[in-house]
């Protein structure tokens, strides 16, 4: 029997072009991401800039020529980029799920349920009706109106946790009360969050029907379940069998075969492999023995190269000409006051509902309101799945950036009227050390933040 013949490598041309366009937008995105640090910016408003800059938005119409060679329109070629990508985001939301703090939900309790359901019931429904408003040029073709509406409502109740605590790092609120409300808040519209897009992800990809809709609810709840119950023991073992060894390299090498492995399993049930990456990182978070200095050079590896390459990649499906076009304009201005109305006004309307008081509830519709990194997430897979159109997915990065680069000055604001006593004044738990003053140092989900600094 004759042998197979090999598969061929990649071509010599094929992979200086990759390797080129990687250097390239990996410089430009940390080069603009320090720039947007400096104004006091988030860096992913930076990073996908970088992506918008050589993307059909400037450099295509500027040097057609040379942007062909860069970035030439060709599946194979974009797919190696579009893969290192993907192996990025996976990585970046496997970390975040690691990094996050359940404790905050358990302390802020009843407070932080309210202000994040809220949150997320007001959008998710405002979102979807507009979904179902907009032209049907908006819709692109394959996809139906109500599978586009709810990708459309839950790509408008996502928060970007990321974004908000290093906001909160730099006003040093970590340690008040208002501010861990937020963080808290955030974990539970995270895990929601992703839990919906995976939810939505599944109909877009096998189709509408009443069988589809209660197995792409089903299944993530399996998938929960499932990881509860023999996933958390699994994930304990291989973190502890890995922690024998002094050197980081078995921890970090454990951590990313558990998210890979995590991601293909729920890729494989037509769910979002994100969501999968998620559930492992939340696994490792509650495994209570993982060593987070053993994952400092997988952390440094993601936030400073595979994230910001990320969301580069992201900016070049933006193609910001569209806004040109009045009805593309005009559509964009009505989903960015919506999303805004919807999650600030949800989150405030929650935070009164536990008698804060007007300026608390400001800083909390401020702080809930940031799209920034998990709505980019969204949309790239939006556009990954065919929900999102061109158009649709320029105005759904656009709300990102927007709303993150609104965060920080109104939270400023209103903290500024909130009285340096307010935390006992929450209706929350009993101040902890945390509210009276003392950073809480543990295993949070800050430690992400205070590395990457804006995701």
């Amino acid at each position: 029997m004759p042998l197979a013949a090999p598969v061929p490598t990649i071509g010599q041309h094929a992979l200086l072009v990759f390797l080129l366009q990687v250097a390239f937008l990996l410089l430009l995105a940390l080069v603009l991401g320090r720039l947007a640090t400096r104004f006091r910016l988030p860096a992913v408003a930076g990073e996908l800039s970088a992506g918008v800059l050589v993307g059909p938005s400037l450099l295509q119409p500027l040097l057609p020529g040379f942007s062909h060679w860069l970035l030439p329109q060709r599946a194979d070629q974009m797919n190696l980029l579009d893969a290192v990508g993907q192996l990025g985001v996976l990585l970046l939301v496997g970390v975040t799920g690691a990094e996050m703090n359940f404790a905050l939900v358990r302390r802020r309790g009843l407070t932080a349920a309210k202000v994040s359901a809220a949150g997320l019931l007001l959008p998710l429904g405002l979102g979807i009706a507009t979904g179902f408003l907009l032209p049907g040029s908006f819709v692109p073709a394959g996809t139906t109106p109500t599978v586009f509406a709810l990708f459309l409502g839950v790509a408008m109740c996502v928060s970007a946790l990321p974004v908000i605590a290093k906001t909160l790092l730099d006003m040093k609120l970590l340690h008040r009360d208002i501010g861990q409300l937020i963080l808290s808040a955030g974990v539970v519209d995270d895990v929601v969050g992703w839990f919906l897009l995976s939810v939505v992800s599944a109909m877009a990809t096998v189709g509408l029907t009443a069988g589809v809709v209660a197995t792409s609810v089903l299944y993530p709840v399996g998938v929960v379940l499932f990881a509860a119950v023999i996933g958390r023991p699994l994930v304990r073992a291989a973190l502890r069998w890995a922690g024998h060894s002094e050197s980081a390299m078995p921890t970090v090498a454990t951590v990313v075969v558990l998210v890979l492995f995590s991601a293909a399993a729920t890729q494989a049930m037509h769910l979002e492999a994100i969501f999968g990456a998620f559930v492992c990182g939340v696994l490792i978070a509650t495994s209570g023995v993982l060593d987070p200095v053993k994952l400092e050079p997988l952390r440094t590896l993601v936030l400073a190269a595979l994230a910001p390459l990320f969301f580069a990649t992201a900016g070049l499906r933006m193609d910001l000409t569209a806004l040109a076009r009045p009805a593309v304009l005009g559509a964009a201005v009505a989903v960015l006051a919506v999303a805004v109305a919807g999650k600030f006004g949800g989150a405030f309307i929650g935070a009164r509902l536990s008698r804060l008081n007007r300026w608390e509830a400001l800083a909390l519709g401020a702080g809930m309101n940031s799209r920034g990194v998990v709505e980019v997430i969204v949309a790239m897979t939006g556009l990954r799945l065919g929900v999102l159109n061109t158009e649709t997915y320029t105005i759904v990065v656009l709300v990102a950036i927007v709303t993150s680069l609104m965060a920080p000055p109104i939270l400023r604001y209103a903290m500024a009227h909130v009285e340096e006593t307010a935390g006992t004044r929450l209706g929350m738990d009993p101040p902890t050390a945390a509210a009276q003053g003392t950073p809480d140092r543990g295993p949070d989900a800050v430690r992400t933040f205070e590395h990457r600094g804006d995701a």
